[in-house]
């Protein structure tokens, strides 16, 4: 049993890391390079795109325009982000000015011997497999490409949980230790009393049986005349 609590431990640690990796902000320094509007035929990966753009016609939904925003890191890689509305469904980022951050994307257009380096705050994967993007939240040209970005958001959403979880322990050991506890030492003095009542009963029930066995060994042993 302890190898299963560990697992489903293990298992559901993963999947709150997972989650919070895929939903909580990230940033990255980028140069654009493009903008572009694709129609794209959703299936599995549908779970990964967010809802139709406000106001817009959500009658087929699994087929719509998607807007993209073609980039290239620091390191000359290529990265590519959807710019999709998330309106008041989820990750809650209420982001309903897509096709402003696309006219902002076209603004900053740049070329490697004049780049434009640009902070891209997103949320989500990349993955080529399963033709997955991040979604672009929010676009703030920078200086240079060289700058460390602080992730302010994300550390003060987890000091806050970190207090949040530690004000619940704190209450639930309060708890346990002001109602729980005693509870469990009444059930466990209720429990003794009960297995010394039998333990009378079986002595007293012993008792009686000898004086009852040892009164058949007399008549036995009273010689006949």
């Amino acid at each position: 049993m302890r190898y299963v609590k560990w697992t489903v431990l293990a298992v559901l640690s993963l999947l709150v890391a997972g989650l919070l990796h895929y939903t909580l902000p990230q940033h990255d320094i980028v140069r654009i390079v493009g903008e572009s509007t694709q129609r794209m035929d959703l299936g599995e990966n549908e779970w990964f795109f967010a809802a139709p753009d406000a106001g817009t016609n959500t009658a087929t939904a699994g087929s719509r325009d998607v807007k993209f925003i073609n980039t290239i890191r620091q390191n000359n890689r290529p990265m590519v982000y959807r710019n999709e509305d998330t309106s008041w469904g989820w990750p809650p980022y209420f982001k309903v000015n897509s096709f402003d951050i696309q006219a902002q994307a076209a603004d900053l257009n740049s070329t490697e011997a004049a780049p434009k380096w640009v902070m891209i705050t997103h949320y989500g994967w990349r993955n080529q497999l399963f033709t997955i993007f991040p979604n672009a939240v929010r676009l703030r040209q920078v200086e240079s490409g060289d700058i460390t970005v602080i992730p302010w958001f994300n550390i003060a959403f987890f000091v806050i949980w970190g207090i949040i979880l530690l004000m619940i322990r704190r209450m639930w050991l309060q708890f346990r230790e002001r109602t729980i506890d005693p509870a469990l030492e009444d059930v466990g003095d209720a429990w003794d009393q009960v297995d010394a009542h039998a333990d009378a009963a079986r002595d007293r029930a012993k008792g009686g049986f000898g004086r009852f066995t040892g009164w058949l060994r007399s008549w036995r042993s009273t010689p006949r005349r």
